[in-house]
């Protein structure tokens, strides 16, 4: 799959479809365009079955500044048309989610507000020690609302109202030990850090992925005893899958599993 909006690139190779914010002069902010080319591309992976795993990144130094505070500014007056960017905002982050792929965030940069929103939306992160994350609406006077949707959702309550209330940038070192993402590594060390984890996601079966990225979004919202009952029938019909059975069958006869994707 090879797709070029300009504002956003989509390339697929082996399975792994790199999806890259393509706005540099502009930060990559998440304008009302840049939010319909992304929503656009991430229609088009929920139907590819070729795409096991989705890399999000971004073109220039800067991985997302959050959105376009030039076009806010000429909206000032467009109750409409600002309720609309956030709308499409928040729908793009469900987007992610609602993926059966699995998505990992690629950053070399700053994230800032609603892209730091991005980066918390993605399943994983990696990142680089030169980048920077922060959600500094407060110092606007425009708090980062939606942003603290994904950003609460992913480190502690404490950890998050820190970064809503003071808007201080977080080194990347911060960044992974409150869980807002997974690793970080050198500048050049990132491709290969990526590639390689994507790598061995891919290689797992694209039916149990499915499965289990949807059961852990699901349950995450429930009670102790609901998240139970949900997920024990989940694994259940899980078993039901000839991938399942075919795993099963393929560890205890000590060879490597024939996938069919269902």
């Amino acid at each position: 799959m090879t797709m070029s909006d300009s504002l956003v690139l989509v390339n697929t190779v082996d399975g792994i479809t790199t999806v890259t914010l393509n706005q540099p002069d502009r930060r990559n902010s998440l304008s009302m365009s840049m939010l319909e080319a992304l929503s656009g591309a991430l229609n088009q992976l929920a139907e590819d079955e070729n795409t096991r795993v989705v890399v999000l990144t971004a073109a220039g130094p800067v991985f997302c500044a959050g959105h376009d505070l030039k076009e806010i500014r000429e909206q000032f007056d467009q109750t409409d048309a600002q309720q609309r960017l956030f709308q499409l905002c928040s729908k793009v982050m469900q987007q992610i989610i609602g993926l059966s792929q699995p998505v990992i965030a690629k950053v070399k940069g700053v994230a800032t507000a609603a892209g730091c929103q991005l980066v918390a939306s993605c399943d994983l992160a990696i990142a680089t020690t030169s980048s920077r994350f922060a959600t500094p609406g407060v110092n606007i006077g425009l708090f980062c609302s939606t942003p603290m949707v994904a950003l609460s959702r992913n480190v502690s309550r404490k950890h998050a109202m820190e970064m809503l209330l003071t808007g201080n940038m977080i080194s990347a070192e911060r960044a992974e030990q409150t869980g807002l993402i997974n690793r970080v590594v050198d500048d050049a060390a990132l491709d290969e850090t990526v590639h390689s984890l994507a790598t061995t996601i891919a290689g797992k079966s694209s039916h149990t992925l499915k499965i289990g990225k949807e059961a852990f979004y699901h349950q995450l919202e429930m009670g102790l005893a609901e998240a139970y009952d949900y997920t024990s029938n989940v694994m259940a019909e899980n078993l039901d899958a000839v991938d399942a059975q075919e795993g099963i069958c393929a560890f205890l006869e000590k060879r490597k599993p024939d996938w069919r994707g269902h």
